[in-house]
């Protein structure tokens, strides 16, 4: 290039100073990475742009929105002037050393965007499939990224100071305790990432229950340092990930997997309501097409008891009878029993639990056939409007705290 230069300002008359030619020389490395610049973006780029939009191919059109090729011509733009400047500046070493430093700076830098957009590409891909995107892969790339970034840094002070990487590589040993603190949160993160994907704790889209840190609802991010979830009312709780591995969560996933979600509620008897059934409420029971089996057995083993110990039944705590409680208990079994929206196949049970001052609770304890959530309310609801309308069928109250009208009630009747 020297010789070139200097045949043309021959021809040209001018003198060839060592600093016209650096300057002309300069000039044309700038006019290069111009022309290189404008061929790669306005010509390449575009076109391939104009292609995909036709296409409608999904990974290329990820490329082309994550900026890889824009990345990666910057890249090859600092690789061509690198590569002339060390064949046309051979005889200025200083500015060589300058404009080399600057291309290599370009290039780790260009390089490590290039590598994020790489995995930001991956990762939107590993979104597309069932597998991967139940993993929680946005930490383990972050990793990647902070790890790539450390390294590029690495390099950039290496360079500027003109040092080899590996004399500071050496010197982070005595900076262990500092960067520990530095980076505790992503390498607690990375860490917890690793344990909850090969544990299989959690996933995204998993509904996730942390009282301690206000968290009930949808798990929408894994990512290195923090847990995004979408709470029932539509609020996004953060939290560090680390936390779901040092504390107890609660994940509701097998409960969605197993198809049946869990009714657990009980009503509250009033215990001075609880009594023997009398002939007349037994016959009215009866003509219930779900306690008419119940009552027929019941009766006949207990009449075939009664009779074989000649039991005296003149007195009603002689042997054994039916009871209210007993047989509301008996109808509500067989009520859930007969219900379209309880799962058959998952327990189902209709218990007493120790009796306190706030009453006889009955617990009833079965699964829905459904985990929808509005579905699953609506099921619940209908049980218990019918449990609360059907009691007084058995001559039972339930048991309640008294009112403010109650108490009016009382003191009317007093006066």
């Amino acid at each position: 290039m020297r010789e070139y230069l200097l045949l043309i300002l021959s021809k040209l008359g001018i003198e060839a100073t060592p600093m016209i030619i650096l300057v002309l020389t300069l000039t044309m490395i700038i006019l290069l990475s111009v022309v290189i610049h404008l061929f790669l973006h306005h010509v390449i780029l575009k076109s391939m742009r104009k292609s995909e939009a036709k296409n409608h191919k999904f990974w290329r059109q990820l490329l082309i929105e994550h900026n890889l090729f824009d990345r990666l011509s910057f890249v090859l733009q600092g690789i061509i002037v690198h590569v002339v400047s060390s064949l046309w500046l051979t005889r200025d070493p200083e500015v060589l050393e300058f404009i080399l430093t600057c291309a290599q700076l370009w290039i780790l830098i260009y390089g490590l965007l290039s590598l994020f957009s790489m995995l930001d590409t991956l990762l939107s891909l590993s979104q597309r499939t069932k597998i991967a995107s139940q993993l929680p892969l946005r930490g383990i790339f972050q990793s990647v990224k902070l790890i790539a970034a450390i390294f590029i840094a690495i390099l950039i002070i290496s360079i500027l100071i003109g040092k080899s990487p590996a004399l500071l590589l050496s010197g982070l040993g005595a900076m262990t305790a500092v960067l520990m603190l530095v980076f505790k949160d992503p390498i607690l993160g990375l860490v917890a990432g690793i344990q909850l994907s090969a544990n299989n704790m959690l996933k995204i889209g998993d509904w996730l229950e942390m009282p301690k840190y206000g968290a009930d609802g949808a798990v929408l991010d894994i990512g290195l340092t923090t847990v995004k979830v979408r709470n029932w009312d539509n609020t996004v709780t953060t939290i560090p990930t680390y936390a779901l591995i040092s504390d107890s969560f609660k994940n509701w996933r097998s409960m969605s997997e197993s198809g049946g979600r869990r009714i657990k509620r009980s009503i509250r008897i009033d215990a001075t309501s609880v009594s023997f059934l009398s002939p007349e409420q037994q016959q009215s029971l009866q003509h219930s097409y779900l306690l008419e089996p119940y009552i027929e057995s019941k009766a006949k083993e207990i009449e075939q008891y009664n009779h074989q110990h000649h039991i005296d039944l003149s007195l009603p705590i002689n042997g054994r009878r039916l009871t209210n409680l007993g047989t509301l208990r008996a109808y509500i079994h067989a009520y859930l029993k007969a219900h379209p929206g309880i799962h058959q196949n998952m327990t189902l049970m209709v218990r007493q639990l120790e009796a306190s001052s706030e009453g006889i609770p009955l617990e009833i304890y079965a699964f829905t056939n459904t985990v929808a959530w509005v579905e699953y309310e609506g099921i619940q609801s209908d049980i218990f409007d019918h449990i609360f309308s059907i009691i007084p069928q058995f001559g039972l109250r339930l048991h309640q705290t008294p009112t403010g009208s109650d108490m009016r009630a009382m003191v009317n009747n007093l006066a």
